[in-house]
């Protein structure tokens, strides 16, 4: 059966109600991530929660690179990615057992748990425990949103609509710096505003949840045959979906022969999928666009940027990043996966090289660049936020949810989910440590990273533009000359 064989749907209101809905858990994580970096650096959050830090700021001579490592500081920000580590596998069972979509409603009603504790928060432990249940609301959507994106989505359009998810995770972080930017001067409470407001796109999905449906794959696999074909004419906006229905039951009936273990996902069918997923994660978290994207203002003002204009800074590169993804939208069924995954390592090289070599010639322990070296700084931090949006951020969720077979799916997606959450975290936690000890030689880190992350998608990574994901083993991983071995 060829793809043109599926390609028979409308894209309705219904079906484009159900994706933007749905897309709003990236909208948390997106806010997560961009609210993070700038409440770091108020300082009505620092003198109640990390006195030493706040200190430590106002030393006029104190040294550029160090002001703000502060491991308690950088685990306000990483233990959300932990807790999204750990939760994103029992997730992985939710979205078998349950469904998709009761567990996006689980995941927003834990994340607006979490903005509330995060408001509210008087003392350090409150404070985590808000950043804990942000992690299972992330986990949770992490793991179901862009799996239910692409079972929902026609194959003609599966990149664009998968990238939603992205898009509306750096709608987030835009979102966020915004949020950042005007409460900073909301004293002294402008922080708690900030950390409320995630309830709000949680509740946005907490409400779609009761207007999207289950995906037909989700709802064939726990023995709803009927309504599953009845929800594919749904969202396809068509009667005739006999083709694609026949090739989902094909991939149903099948996985229903593999038992359904951990040690399921390490057979060859799903062996592939999960090298290529995992690296992909790896590989995100290392070009060091949440080095950039968690502390953005806090190093813009290592730079020599005063508070408000190194969050306005921060709002500039989050615009680059939505109008970046909304290109990687437009040409990624058109281009390929592929190609824009090497370009993009090439354009984020040369900004990351470039990054360092001027701070490792300009930016000494004490004192700030000039005017228009911080400005060329900052030009080539939105370069580098440019490539990695159109690429490595939305194809990072993109190839993972399409290449699973279905019996590994969503334990497969988890592998995937739990380890971008564990990088995170480590460069969450790390990055500041990083920049006090190896200062601008960090950029150089990450591009040494970029380099080989080049290499890899150059000769491990297959096209999978335009295959059906039930046909991925057959038209992907069994053609291509690395994997092919494994069959």
């Amino acid at each position: 059966m060829t793809s043109g064989d599926m390609n028979n749907s409308k894209i309705t209101i219904y079906v484009v109600s159900c994706w933007i809905f749905a897309a709003f858990g990236g909208l948390m994580f997106g806010y997560d991530i961009g609210i993070s970096g700038g409440v770091s650096g108020m300082d009505d959050f620092l003198i109640l929660f990390f006195p030493k830090v706040h200190e430590r700021k106002k030393t006029a001579k104190e040294n550029n690179y160090c002001k703000y490592d502060d491991q308690l500081l950088q685990l306000f920000t990483s233990s959300l990615y932990l807790s999204a580590l750990v939760s994103s596998f029992f997730a992985s069972k939710a979205c078998t057992k349950l469904g998709r979509k009761i567990t996006m409603m689980m995941a927003s009603l834990v994340f607006i748990a979490g903005a509330v504790s995060s408001a509210i928060a008087n003392n350090l432990i409150v404070l985590i425990l808000g950043r804990i249940l942000f992690g299972v609301g992330v986990g949770f959507g992490n793991e179901t949103v862009p799996l239910f994106l692409t079972e929902v989505a026609p194959i003609q359009h599966r990149g664009a609509v998968n990238i939603l998810f992205q898009l509306f995770v750096t709608i987030g972080i835009f979102i966020a710096n915004l949020v950042n930017f005007a409460t900073s001067k909301i004293h002294p409470n402008g922080w708690r505003m900030s950390l409320g407001f995630a309830a709000f796109p949680a509740g946005v999905l907490f409400l779609g949840t009761f207007v999207i449906t289950d995906t037909p794959a989700s709802l064939l696999s726990r023995g709803k045959e009927e309504k599953a074909k009845s929800v594919l004419k749904k969202v396809r906006g068509v009667s005739d979906v006999d083709a694609e229905f026949q090739e989902i039951v094909a991939a149903n009936e099948q996985s229903k022969q593999v038992k359904h273990s951990v040690k399921s996902v390490f057979k060859p069918p799903s062996i592939p999928p999960l090298v290529i997923s995992v690296l992909l994660q790896v590989f995100q978290q290392f070009t060091g666009i949440n080095a950039i994207m968690f502390y953005a203002p806090v190093l813009f003002q290592t730079m020599g940027f005063k508070a408000s204009s190194s969050l306005l800074s921060a709002v500039v590169t989050g615009i680059i990043n939505v109008v970046s993804t909304c290109v990687s939208i437009y040409v990624v069924d058109k281009v390929g996966r592929k190609k824009l995954l090497i370009q993009a390592c090439i354009q984020m090289l040369i900004s990351q090289v470039a990054i360092g070599i001027i701070l490792a010639k300009s930016l000494g322990e004490t004192g700030t660049l000039n005017k228009t070296l911080a400005i060329v700084v900052v030009l080539l931090v939105c370069t580098f936020v440019m490539a990695f949006a159109w690429s490595w951020g939305p194809l990072g969720w993109l190839i993972p949810s399409e290449t699973f077979p279905i019996e590994t799916r969503t334990l497969g997606f988890a592998f995937a989910v739990s380890t971008n959450m564990l990088f995170t975290a480590l460069i969450a936690q790390a990055f500041l440590t990083m920049l006090c000890t190896m200062r601008a030689y960090t950029f150089f880190f990450f591009s040494a990273w970029i380099f080989v992350m080049g290499l890899f998608a150059i000769f491990f990574l297959p096209e999978t533009k335009g295959i059906p994901i039930e046909a991925m083993v057959e038209r992907a991983w069994k053609k291509h000359p690395v994997w092919k071995k494994l069959f």
